[in-house]
């Protein structure tokens, strides 16, 4: 049986141009997700830490850290201001140019 690492597997599926066109569309979600997973985990919180501290389920907290791509529900920016403050962080959106 040949094993591949995730790595590999991965680039495997964008090299095909179609596949690389579908996964380019999601970087928006791929990098709020990265964000909020990142605050958290710098904050030394498991999700059920920042769900009693949000006063909601660690359920709702994995949604809201996996809401993006073809998910109906993206959180709305009260909610990640709620997340950002239970992190003892403040909530930022910057608009980058793009090159």
């Amino acid at each position: 049986m040949i094993r591949h690492t995730h790595k590999k597997l991965v680039e495997e599926f964008l090299s095909d141009p179609e596949n690389k066109k579908e996964y380019d569309k999601l970087e928006e979600e791929f990098s709020l997700a990265r964000e909020l997973i990142s605050a958290r985990l710098n904050a030394g919180k498991t999700q059920e830490e920042l769900a009693q501290e949000m006063h909601t389920t660690k359920s709702a907290i994995s949604r809201l850290e996996n809401s993006g791509g073809a998910k109906k529900h993206s959180p709305s920016l009260e909610t990640l201001r709620k997340y950002a403050k239970a992190l003892n962080c403040q909530l930022q959106v910057h608009l980058v140019p793009l090159h």
